[in-house]
């Protein structure tokens, strides 16, 4: 059976570029993932110094700002808030981005991609369950 080159060459590139965005969300995901850990790394530094209200050295893109402790500590807590809120999102994405890949490469559905872990509150209940 003959295919269409044009036909072909479409597909190839509708697939390479369904490809690509599901890298691209990936290592954005490690990207903010990775600022994530250090922010929690400034937090745990935060709290274990002995003390807690003098001021902290921050660095902004490439200036460093000393800044009271209480004022870091939150301003960091915020954007951990925020990197978790992004984080989240573009998981949500990738699993739409990737579904697409699949069906444009014929392939079935993931299985259990698309559930999402229990909160810390399920957890509990579930916990207060199998304890009886």
């Amino acid at each position: 059976m003959a295919r269409d080159p044009a036909f072909v060459l479409r597909y190839l590139a509708e697939v390479e570029e369904l490809a690509e965005d599901v890298l691209a969300a990936r290592q954005q995901i490690v990207d903010l993932d990775v600022k994530r850990n250090r922010n929690r790394e400034a937090l745990r530094a935060l709290h274990k110094d002995p003390e807690p209200d003098e001021k902290a050295m921050v660095c902004f893109g490439n200036m460093f700002i000393e800044l009271p402790k209480a004022k870091t500590r939150e301003m960091l807590r915020q954007d951990q808030e925020e990197l978790d809120k992004e984080i989240n999102n573009l998981r949500k994405e990738l699993r739409v981005k990737v579904n697409r890949l699949y069906e444009a490469q014929g392939k079935p559905e993931l299985k259990g991609f698309n559930l999402n872990p229990m909160s810390a509150e399920e957890m509990k209940l579930i916990n207060r369950i199998l304890e009886g």
